[in-house]
């Protein structure tokens, strides 16, 4: 089941389509799709490395830009839902509060879910729901969006073949280990939050 679609992956990183697909999934991944672009990023990359540092710029700026939308989701979202409904229970103040703490270690929550498999969304729309900085949104993001993406590209880079032959021969292995990554961050958002 998984061979047809890691092989329509490599197939799409061949294609004149590769950046804007890639782009179009980091992007959307930053505000509200689950899936990591460093799933089309490992086979794209393994794919044709003479673009791994392209696909690093790509997954970077685009990602970067979805946290934005995330950012404003939270901002815009919060306003008109949550806010009533924090104040109908009595609970604006304690929202201040987690406000308040959130701030002033926001860019260190942006950095840790930016380079780390934490959902990247939930801080995105966090930030703009409390008001994070914008620019220090924006700095912390860059940071450890690029960070991420150029270092999965720099390491498929130098060691591609030997980490190709390893997906492929053990594709089930790699989509569990992928799969747990991915739940356990979700998990760790629950014990978090």
């Amino acid at each position: 089941m998984l061979r047809p679609l890691y092989e329509w992956t490599m197939r799409l990183a061949e294609s004149r389509n590769a950046s804007t697909a890639l782009g179009t999934v980091s992007f959307i991944e930053s505000s509200v799709f689950p899936i990591p672009p460093d799933a089309l990023l490992v086979p794209m990359v393994l794919a044709n490395r003479a673009r791994a540092w392209r696909y690093a710029f790509v997954c970077t700026v685009t990602s970067v830009l979805g946290g934005l939308a995330g950012y404003l989701i939270g901002a815009l979202l919060f306003e008109l839902v949550a806010q009533p409904i924090l104040a109908l229970y009595g609970y604006a103040d304690r929202f201040q509060q987690f406000a308040d703490a959130y701030n002033r270690w926001g860019a260190w929550a942006v950095l840790f879910a930016g380079v780390t498999p934490f959902p990247f969304k939930v801080i995105t729309i966090a930030s703009g729901a409390t008001q994070l900085s914008l620019p220090i949104f924006i700095v912390a993001s860059l940071v450890a969006r690029g960070i991420r993406f150029y270092a999965v590209a720099g390491l498929l880079y130098l060691y591609g073949p030997p980490i190709r032959r390893f997906i492929e021969e053990r594709l089930g292995l790699v989509f569990t280990l992928s799969l747990v990554l991915l739940i356990g961050g979700f998990v760790l958002v629950k014990f978090v939050a």
